[in-house]
């Protein structure tokens, strides 16, 4: 991948998405949960310029001050709005000179560029995963957004139902992308069980059904934790959602309350939420193990791919990029299919694993502790796939995603297994 597209692309993208914004939602905190937008804008320069010119070329910061105000470990996203922040003009300044710098340090040696891959694809990838982390803000935010309204692709239910996986010996992870972070290597064999998973997400009108038959008060669905939080929480749909009086269902999608669109896989569901459905049908949630080998592995061949359908982007086999600003419908992209034959196992919706994040066998932390390792054991799950919102360069097969089993805000579905 360029590395001065993929930077270029990036930036558009954020400026894009902030750009019909007034002032004051940018610099409002819309949920505890999250940041306020324009902290993720400084924050994003400032990750940038801490490793593209301070760690690469020795630069000096810009102001000593930004490593405490935008370090993401050091303040709670709920504290973030009294912090000393950039206002949403300065950040704009910040943003453009870090990038203007580092546009004129780009390595035009082979070697050296090289040599710098997995730092200029983590900074491409971290503003990337901001700008899913914005859109997740600006979906709590009940104002409305500008957001497409005409139709999109045509699904195709007779896409769903289960396929039996043989399963076999294949290699997990990956030791040889430039741009995998740490948790993703090295690469190792594993042995997968036979397994049956299902060949597309749960869908919101599968979901619906769960919540009909008192999925959410059947005490027997739910895991003790899940049954705690369910309690506590008071959940009763997924989040977003409101049953209207005549007894149907919408959802809110930035700020436009709209039918509930049953063939769309569901999304904003926690990992509680996801193994409840999962128990209530007679099934389970797959392993992280599982869901790479059914998203990546071509027994017949002994082969892996970067993605379900091969190594290179198609945008006509994957809901990516965030354009469409909701999931497709299932069924509705077949060149998309993995070897296994399941259905959109990137893109559309994140879908929640059974596995606890940690480190594979041999682990190493690169650059940082702070991106992987502080978080093993903590009792976060491992999210697979991408969403509707992440960019191609931010996601493939062996891509790990993780967050507490409490999380509902992010754009999250899942599958089945058994």
């Amino acid at each position: 991948m360029d590395v001065r597209t993929a930077l270029d692309d990036t930036r558009s993208r954020t400026l894009d998405l902030l750009d019909p914004l007034p002032v004051d939602a940018v610099t409002a905190q819309h949920s505890e949960l999250m940041s306020p937008l324009v902290w993720d804008f400084a924050h994003i320069a400032h990750f940038e310029e801490l490793w593209l010119l301070r760690e690469l070329a020795g630069d000096a910061p810009t102001d000593p001050r930004f490593d405490d105000v935008y370090d993401a470990f050091k303040h709670p996203r709920r504290d973030r709005p009294s912090l000393d922040l950039l206002d949403l003009d300065n950040a704009h300044r910040f943003a453009a000179v870090v990038r203007a710098r580092v546009i004129d340090r780009l390595p035009d040696d082979d070697t050296e560029a090289d040599a710098a891959a997995s730092l200029y694809g983590m900074v491409v990838q971290h503003e990337q995963q901001h700008i899913e982390t914005m859109l997740a803000t600006l979906q709590l935010r009940e104002a409305p957004y500008p957001v497409p309204r005409g139709p999109g692709p045509a699904g195709d239910p007779s896409a769903e139902g289960e396929i039996s996986v043989v399963g076999g010996a294949f290699t997990m992870g990956t030791g040889d992308e430039p741009w995998a972070y740490d948790n993703e290597r090295p690469a190792h064999e594993r042995i997968v069980e036979p397994f049956t998973i299902d060949r597309t997400p749960v869908t919101n009108r599968a979901y619906l059904a769960f919540v009909a038959a008192g999925g959410y008060r059947d005490d027997e669905a739910w895991s003790d934790a899940g049954r705690e939080w369910r309690d506590e929480a008071g959940l009763v749909h997924p989040e977003f959602w409101r049953e209207e009086p005549d007894g149907s269902f919408g959802r809110r999608r930035f700020g436009h309350w709209e039918a509930l669109p049953p063939d769309e896989p569901v999304q904003h569901v926690c990992w509680y939420e996801a193994d409840a459905f999962a128990r209530w049908s007679g099934k389970r949630l797959p392993t992280e193990t599982e869901w790479e080998y059914a998203a990546s592995w071509d027994a017949t061949r002994g082969t892996k791919s970067r993605f379900p359908w091969g190594d290179d982007v198609d945008a006509v086999r994957a809901n990516l990029g965030g354009g469409r600003f909701r999931p497709d419908p299932v069924g509705s992209h077949p060149r998309g299919v993995s070897p296994s034959g399941c259905h959109q196992m990137v893109g559309d919706v994140w879908e929640w694993t059974a596995t606890e994040f940690t480190g594979y066998p041999g682990f190493t932390a690169f650059p940082y502790r702070e991106y992987s390792e502080v978080f093993f054991g903590d009792g976060y799950r491992v999210l697979r796939g991408g969403s509707w919102a992440t960019d191609a360069s931010a996601v493939r097969t062996t891509f790990r995603n993780w967050d507490f089993p409490i999380r509902r805000q992010i754009f999250a579905g899942f599958r089945c297994a058994r």
